[in-house]
């Protein structure tokens, strides 16, 4: 039953690096630009917060439009594994119980991305082809 879905992976690869490069950006936009307002989320500035914004902006940007996909997701990967760790992982190594659910989680997709690149709706897909 499910062997008509294997056809639109490709699709769907690509499906799934849009939301993530959108959910990623919005965690960016949140930081650097008050939007969407979060509460208890610290002001700008020097805080692990405050200089995780403009690399959450960047990085999901740059991923969310398939450009340069898997530097960007590797640098993406080890930006989540560093922050996990300095801010969940100092509360206990198990992600379910430090809040660090999310961030692993992206940790992940993005490491996958680096092997599986960015599928076909991506600029790196549309250069490889006028190539």
């Amino acid at each position: 039953m499910f062997d008509r879905f294997s056809a639109y992976r490709p699709q769907l690869l690509s499906l799934l690096r849009i939301v993530a490069g959108l959910l990623f950006v919005s965690h960016g936009t949140a930081k650097v630009l008050g939007f969407p307002a979060m509460d208890g989320l610290p002001p700008p500035g020097l805080s692990l917060s405050g200089l995780s914004g403009p690399f959450e902006l960047l990085l999901g940007g740059l991923f969310l439009l398939g450009l340069f996909t898997r530097p960007v997701a590797f640098l993406a990967a080890g930006f989540c594994a560093v922050g996990y760790w300095a801010v969940h992982g100092v509360q206990g190594p198990i992600p379910f119980l430090n809040g660090g659910e999310t961030i692993a989680l992206y940790c992940f997709v993005f490491l996958y991305f680096v092997a599986a690149g960015p599928g076909p709706w991506s600029v790196d897909a549309a250069m490889r082809k006028k190539t």
